[in-house]
């Protein structure tokens, strides 16, 4: 059956918004250091080639199986799935695959926000100067310093975390739209500005374009086959209910295709700049380009700190940095937000609070994890750590795996037809194959890697 109602939070203003906004979920820290990192150490351009296979046959189909069940319900996560569910007369439990993506989006959030505050904090240590001239014992030793002070953390973590949910109770036009119009545009400026600047650099930029670009498949191993899959499964903010609520306010003459191939196409190019501005910087100063998070804040302040407007072009990267933390931490809190609105009957802004303030008091497991509570583990793990495990190793692929399931096998083909509205059948059916085999094996090869089940 067709369904236009209306979503009650209103609407996107054009495709362009909702690629903005879907775009700026999908690019967060992530982008900034893993990919061009991981692409590097397992083949660079070899690597490239399977990452953009992955996200043609695992991360692609699930976006837009996504953002179908998000435009056909026009609800949140919860209240779309358990709808569409009675809708294509299957089981109302579906509903609860809805409730883990926004369980999974809460935990992120909680966490997320910590990190990002330590990127806000970088800000002001990068242009007031504190990088200049730095050691490497020296930057270590200024990032130890903000994570074993547990009052800093806390004070950033909040100062994030309020700015998140002033952009989220605002509205969708008024306040996620006008928000991500902003902020997308200025970080790929800032991303342009900060590659500009590293191809100054010469030789250390051709060294960094050919350590992400030349193909070397000696060095693409089944481990980093394994990697790409992943990669380009979390790489969407698949899984977590973000999405499906940002499909939800998706125009219904909008082409879910186009947009996701633009979005797909959007981060990739994100995560490709990023390398070209970080790594030329790297091999400037003579690092390792395998730091993993602490290439971000240990060894890029020591690169900062050697060259020729150090203070602007480190400033420049850690705002960077933070715009697309927070373009990630508007989505992440939209869809709880959603669910309080259309089931408890409360206001939006009030809703905001509530899931804000939740997501902050639970972050504070992660800001003690890094300081008075080190020791305070669960299964060997930090609250940190526990978290990120809990959320990128099992809720999310299990998460991707069931859309790609009832996505592919429980809505019925005329409904997905219909939602989509490919005009070419053939572009239609080639989805449906992936969605309903191809896809969901990829997953499941990434849940068991992400639990230590396959090497």
């Amino acid at each position: 059956m067709s369904r236009s109602v209306p979503s009650i939070h209103g609407q996107w203003s054009s495709r362009w918004a909702f690629i903005l906004a879907a775009t700026g979920s999908a690019v967060g820290l992530g982008n900034i250091w893993k990919f061009p990192y991981i692409a590097g150490e397992n083949g660079g351009g070899a690597f490239v080639l399977v990452y953009l296979l992955c996200i043609a046959c695992i991360g692609l189909p699930i976006m837009m199986a996504e953002v179908m069940l998000g435009r056909r319900g026009r609800q949140n996560p919860i209240n779309s799935l358990e709808t569409i569910a009675k809708d294509e007369q299957a089981s109302p439990l579906w509903k609860y695959l809805g409730w883990s993506g926004i369980a999974a989006g809460f935990i992120i959030l909680s966490y997320y926000s910590v990190i990002a505050g330590q990127a806000m904090a970088y800000i002001f240590r990068a242009f007031s100067g504190v990088f200049e001239g730095v050691t490497a014992d020296g930057a270590e030793n200024i990032y130890a310093t903000l994570k074993q002070d547990p009052e800093r953390l806390l004070a950033w973590h909040t100062l994030f975390m309020m700015i998140t949910m002033t952009v989220v109770a605002r509205g969708v036009q008024h306040g996620l739209e006008k928000t991500v119009r902003f902020l997308m545009p200025t970080l790929f400026l800032i991303l342009i500005l900060l590659v500009g600047y590293a191809a100054s650099t010469g030789e250390y930029f051709n060294q960094a374009v050919s350590f992400l670009f030349k193909p070397d498949f000696s060095q693409l191993t089944s481990e980093g086959v394994l990697i790409a899959m992943g990669h380009a499964f979390f790489t969407l903010s698949l899984g977590m209910g973000a999405i499906m609520a940002y499909g939800s306010y998706l125009p219904k003459e909008t082409s879910i295709l186009q947009v996701s191939i633009t979005i797909a196409i959007a981060d990739t190019l994100v995560a490709l700049l990023a390398g070209l501005a970080i790594f030329p910087l790297v091999f400037a100063n003579d690092m390792q380009p395998s730091s993993g998070p602490g290439l971000i804040f240990e060894t890029l302040p020591i690169a900062f700190g050697h060259i020729a407007g150090g203070e602007f072009f480190g400033g420049l990267f850690f705002t960077l940095l933070v715009f697309a933390a927070w373009t990630s931490a508007i989505s992440l809190i939209e869809p709880a937000v959603a669910w309080l609105v259309e089931n408890r009957n409360v206001s939006r802004r009030r809703a905001c609070v509530y899931i804000g303030s939740s997501a902050w008091f639970v972050g504070l497991l992660t800001v003690f994890s890094f300081n008075i509570g080190s020791e305070w583990t669960l299964f060997g793990k930090t609250a940190f750590d526990l978290f990120d495990y809990l959320t990128a190793n099992i809720m999310l692929p299990l998460g991707g795996l069931f859309i790609a399931i009832f996505a592919g096998w429980f809505m019925k083909q005329d409904s997905s037809t219909e939602e989509l509205a490919i005009t070419r059948p053939i572009f239609y059916h080639g989805w449906r194959i992936l969605i309903r085999y191809v896809t969901p094996t990829a997953v499941v090869i990434i849940f068991l890697k992400g639990i230590g089940l396959l090497g």
